[in-house]
């Protein structure tokens, strides 16, 4: 990462906290170096504190002092206007990086009026703790070979808060589905593992704890292995054991139907957007 580069942020919720501390955690862009808009002064002064950036309410300022990154991190329903708002003072030479979902780049293209670098992301929450998995797709303009520097920087910066994975736009909202919306479905069957612990005599507190390290556990075996989920499956699964005991309740129940359809149904829902 080039010494000076900065940038900017309107939105201060979760995902743009998670997204500025992965930066400047890194060493990546200095917190002076950063400003943030956002309605609620709160938040803005909690990111000011962790942080040390420039914040304002005013986000026709926070776009036209960005620099050279610019992150919109708004909800869908609110980005039409904030572009309207922000059109005319964005530079031509920031890099705009969206994470709004089911707005596609053609969307930003049309709203902006002119060419614009930009690329298009969908982290999750898991990003919040340096974990995330950032589908990444560029616009026309950003996978210009002259701007190669420059894109590669902010997938540098968008890789401070975990993996990425560059793809085409036709799959990013597949990506956001079983990337960011799956976080609610193995939070329910977190809740799920718990109970039945609990039912069993389990403290509360105590049957969290296992079932999320479970979890965790396992999404980072499966990362750093390699290995096919059956595969891992198998591993735990013995003959006339208790574990394919549970595999077969599940299995009766469609389990693995139903996060099928899961999968499905929400990212027809988010190319509706």
């Amino acid at each position: 990462m080039r010494n000076g580069r900065k940038a900017g942020f309107i939105g201060a919720g979760n995902m743009a906290s998670a997204i500025i501390g992965g930066i400047a955690g890194k060493g990546l862009i200095r917190g002076e170096d950063m400003i943030a808009s956002n309605p609620s002064m709160p938040k803005l002064e909690r990111l000011h504190e962790s942080y040390g950036l420039e914040i304002t309410q005013d986000n026709r300022e926070a776009a036209r002092r960005a620099g050279d990154f610019l992150f919109l991190c708004v909800k869908p329903q609110f980005m039409q206007e904030v572009i309207d708002e922000i059109r005319d003072v964005v530079s031509d030479d920031t890099v705009v990086i969206s994470i709004a979902a089911g707005k596609p780049l053609s969307f930003f293209e049309e709203g902006f009026g002119r060419p614009l670098r930009l690329i298009r992301i969908m982290p999750n929450t898991p990003a919040m703790v340096g974990e995330g998995c950032t589908a990444v797709s560029l616009g026309a303009e950003a996978a210009k070979p002259e701007n190669r520097e420059l894109v590669d920087e902010a997938l540098e910066l968008i890789g401070s808060f975990g993996e990425t994975v560059v793809m085409p736009e036709r799959l990013i909202d597949i990506a956001g589905q079983i990337g960011g919306a799956s976080i609610a479905w193995l939070c329910l069957a977190m809740e799920g593992m718990a109970d039945g612990a609990v039912a069993e005599g389990m403290p509360r507190d105590m049957a969290y704890k296992f079932a999320a390290a479970a979890m965790a556990g396992t999404g980072r075996l499966a990362l750093s292995t390699g290995r096919h989920p059956g595969v891992l499956k198998d591993m735990v699964t013995s003959p006339a054991g208790t574990t394919i005991q549970g595999n077969r309740i599940l299995e009766e129940r469609a389990v693995r139907g139903a996060f099928m359809d899961a999968v499905i149904e929400s990212t027809e829902r988010s190319r509706r957007m």
